[in-house]
């Protein structure tokens, strides 16, 4: 590893401001993954119904899709900092909601619905916030580097989040819910306390239904920002198997929730170690064909992971797959954020958050409603051939993406209504 590599990530990691960003997402995201598996485990448990287990990624999705160009354009004119620390709020009362539900032994699936429900609201205010304040942290020479340590920083969750909360649901969902909330807090604590990055208001856009379009417009406009968020939306809409891990853990491979923590834990294995090499080591060259690539070998580690019956193999299976996800996410974030202006960032994140959230969530909806209709191991297959089927595709529809060498130079502040003329 170079080591002015090393010099200037560890630079980039002494700004304060930067450092408690990213703890605060740490331990807000190693909540969420804490709570995804205990609310995963304790649903299944309570109705053994796998459109239960889509249900809680529809419940996320539908406050999610409804209020995400709103937090766009709330992102892009009010404080992103305090913005972030109000989402940190509310997802401590959704894990306080949790854990009165489970203290009062409520044997329903509505109730905890209804508190994902919140949790989508929350998401849906914190992901284009989230996306669109890194730049303001971080020098524009910096930036790429700061990319990769943000993306390290929350697969270390995914990695440590879901086996802590397998470990944890051994003692009951109770105490899972209680770290939850304690972990939600003290991000709350840590964003308070961000005082640089604020981004200036002194040419605020009037909130109309054009500026609230504007980053719709600004995509369409990009056929390369266009192709990486869509090629990410389909490939996981259709390939994603993280929804019925819970079926996996207690019907096929039968290892209980500490083997469910552990299968929740692989992807981010692989993706927090492949983003520790991008750290170090960013991608610079043959952009577009690392980005297909890792499309690409997600879908097939997809098709390992739903023929494996090995609880090993299955969890090698995952930890390529989210290293191949990382890359994508690597390359898709760092063309958004680089083709966008400041003023716009907020709105385009926005939009980028609709593509994540709805292969995310709509995308266990998917799974659920699938293997419902065909069974799991089915739904996971025929869902890694479609990622397959789409990487072809879309390699067709967007050459320019497919053909890109090298990223883009960070856009300069010029011109001004919706941000693509530069």
């Amino acid at each position: 590893m170079p080591t002015s590599s090393r010099r200037v990530a560890f630079q980039i990691l002494a700004r304060a401001d930067f450092r408690r960003f990213l703890f605060a997402r740490l331990l807000a995201t190693l909540a969420a993954q804490m709570q995804t598996v205990a609310v995963g485990w304790q649903i299944y448990a309570i109705t053994r119904d796998p459109l239960d287990l889509g249900l809680i990624g529809l419940s996320q999705f539908l406050p999610f899709i409804v209020l995400i160009l709103p937090a766009g354009q709330v992102a892009d004119h009010y404080d992103r900092r305090r913005i972030l620390t109000a989402c940190y709020v509310v997802e401590a009362l959704c894990a306080l909601l949790l854990l009165w539900f489970t203290v009062q032994s409520v044997a329903v699936a509505w109730p905890v619905f209804a508190a994902m429900t919140l949790l989508g609201c929350a998401r849906a205010f914190s992901m284009p916030s989230g996306q669109a304040i890194l730049p303001n942290l971080v020098p524009p020479e910096d930036f790429t580097r700061a990319v990769a340590l943000n993306s390290s920083v929350f697969q270390i969750a995914t990695v440590v989040g879901p086996a802590m909360g397998g470990v944890l649901y051994l003692a009951g969902p109770r105490i899972v819910y209680a770290s939850v909330l304690v972990l939600a807090l003290i991000s709350t604590v840590l964003m308070l306390r961000v005082r640089g990055g604020a981004r200036s208001t002194t040419h605020r856009e009037p909130a109309t239904l054009q500026t609230l379009l504007s980053g719709l417009r600004f995509v369409r406009s990009k056929p390369i920002v266009l192709g990486a968020i869509s090629l990410d939306l389909f490939a996981v809409l259709f390939g994603g198997a993280t929804a019925l891990l819970p079926i996996f853990a207690s019907d096929i491979l039968r290892v209980g929730p500490g083997g469910l923590g552990l299968l929740r834990t692989a992807p981010g294995v692989g993706a927090s170690l492949c983003a520790m090499a991008l750290a170090f080591l960013p991608i610079t060259r043959h952009v577009g064909s690392w980005m297909f690539g890792g499309v690409a070998m997600f879908g097939v580690a997809t098709l390992v992971f739903g023929l494996s019956t090995s609880f090993m193999l299955s969890l090698v299976a995952l930890v390529v797959l989210g290293a191949a996800d990382m890359v994508s996410v690597y390359v898709r974030h760092l063309l958004v954020q680089l083709e966008t202006p400041d003023r716009i960032r907020g709105r385009v994140s926005a939009v980028s958050a609709v593509f994540i959230g709805a292969s995310n969530e709509l995308g266990e909806f998917e799974s659920g409603v699938t293997a419902k209709w065909w069974g799991t191991v089915r739904a996971v297959l025929v869902g890694g051939i479609a990622t397959l089927v789409v990487t072809g595709l879309w390699a067709r529809f967007f050459p320019s993406l497919w053909r890109m060498d090298e990223l883009p130079k960070p856009v300069r502040e010029e011109g001004t209504g919706d941000g693509v003329t530069k």
